[in-house]
């Protein structure tokens, strides 16, 4: 990869930057623009808006194998607003909303396609009130969540044992 123009502060500012092969991948004015980012071994793992030389805007995410891990957007390089996550074969394990890179705010989780869990997050953790679903997609658990952990009311266990 080559890049003709000027870098501020170790980042690339303004100018052009090509693959081995010559072919435009990226166009910088002043941060700003849209941007294709590779690996070492030329493979691309980036590609979205830029604006004062990090990553803001619209963009996605991929693997070493190509496949889509992430497509949503960020701010200041990192996940922020709305965004979907993938795992490594491209199947959608989460949508929703992230802050800072995490997730923060609303949103769905998923296992084999399926909806496994929907509600609050806070910095990657379930924190608030959510679902857990089964494979059959009937709710196994709903209440409130505290780091990622369930919290189980003491009275739900109590009322369960007196009306059994």
């Amino acid at each position: 990869m080559k890049f003709e123009g000027e870098y501020k502060k170790g980042e690339k500012w303004n100018g052009k930057e090509y693959d081995k092969d010559e072919n435009l991948i990226m166009e910088l004015v002043n941060g700003s623009g849209k941007r294709k980012e590779y690996n070492d071994k030329g493979k691309l793992i980036f590609e979205g808006e830029y604006k004062n030389g990090k990553r803001n805007g619209k963009g996605k995410e991929y693997n070493d194998k190509g496949k889509l891990i992430f497509e949503g957007e960020y701010l200041n390089g990192k996940r922020n607003g709305n965004g979907k996550e993938y795992n490594n074969e491209s199947e959608l394990e989460f949508e929703g909303e992230y802050a800072n890179g995490e997730k923060n705010g609303i949103g769905k989780e998923y296992y084999q396609k399926k909806i496994r869990f929907e509600g609050e997050f806070e910095n990657g953790k379930k924190n608030g009130k959510g679902k857990e679903y089964d494979m059959n997609g009937d709710v196994e658990f709903e209440g409130e969540y505290i780091n990622g952990e369930k919290i189980v009311k003491f009275n739900k266990i109590l009322n369960k044992f007196i009306n059994f």
